[in-house]
C-alpha cells in the first residue's frame, strides 16, 4: 500500500513539474500592469493545467491571452439582457421580421444566390431559412463591422468563468473549445472575436458547436465563419441537417384556432387530426403533409395568433432554444421567400403601433426633417429624440414614445 501511495505521489509531482515551465512563463507574461486585476490574472494562470489536459499547447495559451489583464467589463451586463425572454412576442418580432430585414434578405439572396443554391443542394436546408438565421445572428454580417460590438472570445469566456458562477461551467467548456479552434489555425488570435458568450462569426456559433459543425465550403482548408460567407452559411446548414432538418418541408403553419384552442396548447397531433379539430390556415386551406406531426403554440395566449409547429421548428431551436427565436426565423424566411407575412393580429395594447405603422411613423418624421436615421422600424435614441421634438411642437407630452395618437397627428 505504501509503495502504491509513493508511486501516486511521484506521478502527481511529475505532472506538476511538467506544468511548471508553462506556469513560470505565464507568470511572467500574465503578471499584468499595475492596474491589472490580480484575481483575474491568477485565474488565467491557474486554468492552464486544465487547458493542457485538453491538449492545448503553452504557445496557443500564451497567444490567446497575450495582453489580457482585466475581465471584460460588459460581459455580465450583456449576460443579464436576453431579449428573447424580456420583450413581448410582438415587440421581439417587430424588430426582427419587418420590411427592412426582409428587403436586405432578398438583396443577399440575389448577391449570394449561387452559394445559397449550392449549400441548399448539398445539405437539403432551405436557403431562406439560412438567410433568416444570418439576419438574426449578425444582421447579415453588419455586426462584424462594428468593433464596439465584438469581444475577444478567450477574454470574454474567461471573464464569464471568473465572475459568473451560474455560467462558469459553460464558459470553461467553451474556452477550451475556443483554444482548440485557435490551435487548429482556423483563425488568428486577433480574429477570434464574438459575442459576450463566445458566439462567433456571421452565423454566431459558440465554440463547441463550431467544432461539431464547422464546414469548409470554399475549399481553402480553413473553416472561417468570420470572413467566408460560404463557410458560415454551410456551417449553419450542417447544424440543421445533422439535427434532422426535413428537406422540402416548412417550419410550421399559422392557423385560425377554433374556440377552446388554448386547451390544446403544447399538444402534438398529426396535421390531419388538427384539421379535424377545426384548425385551418387563414386562407381556409388544409395541410399538404397530413400525416406529419405538429405541436400547437400560441405565443401570446388565447387572444393571439396560433401556430402548428412541425419538426423543422424544433430543429431551428437547436440554434437557440427560445420559441420566439425559432418563430422569428421561420416568419422572416417566409417574408424573404415572398410567401407573405402574418395574417392575424397580435393583441397589442391599445394605442400602440404595429410594424407597418412603425415604418410609416419613421418615414413621416424623416420627411419633416426631424429624423435622419434608417427606416427600419426600430426606435433607438435617434427616433426617440425625433419623437420628443415633434411631440413638443404639437403640444403633446414629450415622452419620446411612438404611438397611434402621434402617427394620426402627423397624418393630419
Amino acid at each position: 500500500m505504501n509503495r502504491m501511495i509513493a508511486m501516486k505521489h511521484r506521478e502527481i509531482l511529475a505532472r506538476i513539474r511538467s506544468f511548471a515551465p508553462a506556469l513560470a512563463v505565464m507568470g511572467a507574461l500574465f503578471a499584468g500592469p499595475a492596474h491589472a486585476d490580480k484575481g483575474f490574472v491568477n485565474w488565467i494562470n491557474n486554468f492552464y493545467p486544465v487547458a493542457a489536459e485538453a491538449g492545448i499547447s503553452r504557445d496557443t495559451y500564451v497567444r490567446a491571452f497575450r495582453g489580457v489583464s482585466e475581465p471584460d467589463p460588459t460581459v455580465i451586463e450583456k449576460a443579464n439582457y436576453q431579449p428573447e425572454f424580456k420583450h413581448r412576442i410582438w415587440e421581439y418580432l417587430d424588430s426582427r421580421v419587418n420590411p427592412y430585414t426582409a428587403g436586405i434578405g432578398r438583396d443577399m439572396l440575389r448577391k449570394h444566390g449561387r452559394t445559397l443554391a449550392a449549400v441548399e443542394k448539398h445539405f437539403g436546408v432551405d436557403r431562406h431559412i439560412l438567410l433568416a438565421i444570418w439576419s438574426m445572428e449578425s444582421n447579415y454580417g453588419a455586426v462584424l463591422e462594428k468593433p464596439d460590438r465584438l469581444h475577444n472570445v478567450p477574454r470574454a469566456l474567461a471573464s464569464l468563468a471568473y465572475i459568473d458562477k451560474k455560467r462558469a461551467k459553460f464558459a470553461r467548456t467553451q474556452l477550451i473549445a475556443a483554444l482548440k479552434i485557435l490551435q487548429r489555425g482556423d483563425v488568428a488570435p486577433e480574429g477570434l472575436t464574438g459575442s459576450w458568450a463566445g458566439a462567433m462569426g456571421h452565423t454566431q456559433f459558440i465554440p463547441t458547436s463550431y467544432l461539431l459543425y464547422g464546414y469548409d465550403a470554399d475549399g481553402n482548408g480553413r473553416r472561417d465563419i468570420w470572413n467566408s460567407i460560404p463557410d458560415a452559411l454551410a456551417t449553419s446548414a450542417n447544424l440543421l441537417a445533422k439535427n434532422g432538418w426535413q428537406q422540402g418541408k416548412t417550419w410550421g403553419y399559422e392557423v385560425v384556432a377554433p374556440a377552446g384552442a388554448d386547451n390544446y396548447i403544447g399538444r402534438t397531433k398529426t396535421l390531419g387530426e388538427w384539421q379535424k379539430l377545426g384548425f385551418l390556415r387563414p386562407n381556409g386551406k388544409g395541410f399538404k403533409f397530413g400525416k406529419d406531426r405538429a405541436t400547437l403554440k400560441m405565443p401570446a395566449g388565447a387572444n393571439g395568433p396560433a401556430f402548428l409547429m412541425t419538426k423543422n421548428f424544433f430543429v431551428i431551436k437547436k440554434y437557440n432554444a427560445a420559441d420566439s427565436y425559432a418563430l422569428a426565423v421561420g416568419m422572416l424566411a417566409d417574408e424573404i421567400a415572398g410567401y407573405g407575412g402574418l395574417q392575424q393580429n397580435w393583441p397589442r395594447p391599445a394605442g400602440t403601433l404595429d410594424v407597418k405603422q412603425k415604418f410609416e411613423l419613421q418615414e413621416r418624421m424623416k420627411a419633416l426633417g426631424y429624423y435622419d436615421g434608417a427606416i427600419d422600424g426600430n426606435f433607438g435614441s435617434g427616433s426617440k429624440a425625433a419623437i420628443s421634438a415633434i411631440q413638443s411642437q404639437l403640444g403633446m407630452q414629450p415622452d419620446g414614445k411612438p404611438s397611434e395618437a402621434l402617427l394620426n397627428a402627423l397624418r393630419r
